[in-house]
């Protein structure tokens, strides 16, 4: 696994660039930079199983391990979804062990964010994740100063 990191600065206070992350109405238009039609089912609680599906009914079943609205979010990946059916074990035949895609929402200055991804990935996707993470922050940064 590869410890990969992103980053961008927006133009909006933490609390509106959690609410783009996360929210029901602009969720699916950043992440469509992964996948057409994603989609993510979870309340975003501690503790709390998380769907990340495409537009097919594949993706990852995870973990949120820790949601602080503002501030951090830490999702646990534990496997995939394939047809619709859950495997909490591999993801693309590969183990995923303690794979973590951890959020943080930094305030810098007045009415500026600094959100940091670090994340665990397989070999075989750091060029997808270098390709598509620019582009899923630039939509985030784009949504939340619009």
């Amino acid at each position: 696994m590869k410890k990969m990191e992103f980053s961008i600065t927006i133009n909006a206070l933490p609390e509106k660039v959690w609410e783009v992350i996360i929210g029901k109405d602009t969720y699916d238009l950043w992440t469509a930079a992964f996948a057409a039609g994603s989609t993510v089912k979870t309340d975003w609680k501690n503790g709390s199983k998380a769907l990340f599906l495409d537009g097919k009914g594949n993706g990852m079943v995870s973990e949120i391990v820790e949601s602080i609205p503002g501030k951090f979010l830490s999702i646990h990946h534990l496997g995939e979804v394939k047809n619709g059916v859950e495997d909490p074990t591999t993801y693309k035949g590969e183990e995923w062990g303690d794979a973590l895609e951890n959020y943080t929402l930094e305030p810098v200055n007045d009415n500026q964010t600094l959100w940091r991804v670090n994340m665990d990935m397989n070999d075989e996707y750091v060029d997808y994740m270098n390709k598509t993470w620019p582009l899923a922050l630039q939509k985030v940064k784009e949504l939340a100063e619009g």
